[in-house]
């Protein structure tokens, strides 16, 4: 059973001129903390430069904001825990651990040497915060299309260093201009971001979706074959399907079209996505609410 001592590390505007003391006296830990803003990075760098002061053989940070879980080292019995903030502002939660206990001594310089972590984090979260405005839409609260260029062309690169499969499916909801038209753009609205979040319940950790433009996603899946993408693509088809919007006194059934295409060797950006692209309209020319495999 893992011994656990729970604390809580909170900064505040009433201890800032005591963080800058803090930071003073530990100069190198401060600089070296000002070179990222990558959360994985700061916790690192962290535990490396506390290391001869607070030995520990193991981190573990989570910030549930992003998604993070960043882990290193060896677990053993002993822990001591931090949820890091300053005012209001949620920064994450901090275990050290090792074999045997850490004494109240260690807790007080510990909680000292988490002054100078705690503001490299806080520019960490507003950093992160504002690039995931930036890449993201806000009305379907996915990724955006200047996400999807920069993830296109990264995961492409991986898939070919790494011997993976690659796949993406172009999705556009039928008949959307109708609904927009007889109902209105509100509906239209309320449409996109339902399909949206049919999408992401579909969904496996690892795929990406994107908002692509207008009522069209695209949705990014790494290490996934043709098959994989095909059986994918025809779960978010059929839970589409499954489900109806009511707007006002009607009820609205919304159904999508789906194209499915899977990196090769010779691709380039451009050819991946119109492979995509044109099975999709397949799929809408042939009928709609279908699934198409690229030729």
């Amino acid at each position: 059973m893992v011994e656990k001592s729970a604390n809580l590390a909170i900064i505040s505007n009433n201890t800032f001129e005591a963080t800058k003391a803090v930071n003073l006296h530990n100069y190198d830990i401060s600089s070296a903390l000002q070179t990222t803003l990558e959360f994985n990075e700061l916790i690192s760098i962290f535990s490396s430069k506390i290391a001869n002061k607070i030995p520990h053989s193991a981190y573990v940070y989570i910030n549930t904001e992003f998604g993070l879980e960043a882990k290193s080292g060896v677990f053993t019995r002993h822990s001591c825990n931090y949820a890091l903030k300053v005012e209001q502002q949620q920064l994450g939660e901090l275990k050290l651990m090792r074999n045997h206990r850490f004494s109240d001594a260690e807790f007080q310089l510990l909680e000292t040497l988490l002054c100078c972590l705690i503001y490299p984090l806080k520019n960490a979260t507003l950093f992160h915060q504002a690039l995931k405005m930036a890449y993201t839409d806000p009305l379907t609260q996915t990724h955006n299309r200047a996400s999807f260029n920069d993830s296109i062309s990264r995961e492409m690169s991986l898939a070919a260093r790494n011997g993976k499969h690659l796949s993406v499916i172009f999705f556009d909801i039928d008949h959307f201009k109708t609904v927009n038209d007889t109902y209105g753009h509100d509906c239209g609205d309320i449409t996109l971001a339902f399909s949206a979040k049919w999408i992401k319940e579909s969904l496996r950790d690892s795929d990406i979706v994107f908002r692509y433009g207008g009522e069209e996603f695209v949705i990014l899946l790494s290490n996934t074959d043709t098959h994989g993408a095909a059986l994918l693509a025809e779960r978010i088809r059929a839970s589409i399907e499954s489900h109806t919007i009511a707007y006002d006194m009607s009820t609205i059934k919304v159904t999508a079209s789906l194209g499915v295409s899977t990196l090769r060797a010779d691709d380039t950006i451009e050819s991946f996505i119109k492979r995509a692209d044109e099975a999709m309209y397949i799929a809408k020319n042939s009928g709609r609410n279908q699934v198409v495999l690229a030729k």
